[in-house]
């Protein structure tokens, strides 16, 4: 199965939250499971972290590089395909990150591994 995960997956996964379910978890621990994250979530983090509204134990940088290293993590570039895709959603979600992973997981045949069922309005296939 190929996930991309939302940004709060990836901060709940590496942190630990008990917050991420235990299907999730169970999805990501699937040997066969092919994660992606979206350079949208980095971009996400990296404004929260810079508003205080996250706070890491480490820098930015060393908190991403060793998420993509320990939970082998492919990052899927944002292609000019995913923007044009963005265009044409309708919408029901405003948040320009959440619209963007839609995009690239409708336009790769991804399923998004994320908490958020307003997501399911766009005929994504999620994982929670």
């Amino acid at each position: 199965m190929k996930l991309l995960l939302d940004t709060h997956t990836l901060l709940w996964l590496v942190e630990g939250d008990a917050k991420l379910t235990e299907r999730a978890a169970d999805v990501v621990a699937d040997s066969e499971a092919e994660l992606f994250l979206s350079p949208a979530s980095c971009w996400e983090l990296g404004i929260k972290v810079g508003l205080g509204k996250i706070q890491l134990q480490e820098p930015l940088v060393d908190y991403l590089h060793d998420a993509v290293r320990l939970y082998e993590l492919t990052v899927l570039p944002i292609g000019f395909a995913h923007v044009a895709r963005v265009a044409t959603l309708p919408h029901h979600h405003k948040d320009p990150f959440d619209r963007l992973l839609v995009a690239q997981a409708l336009e790769n045949g991804l399923t998004l591994l994320s908490g958020d069922k307003q997501l399911d309005a766009y005929g994504v296939a999620r994982i929670w």
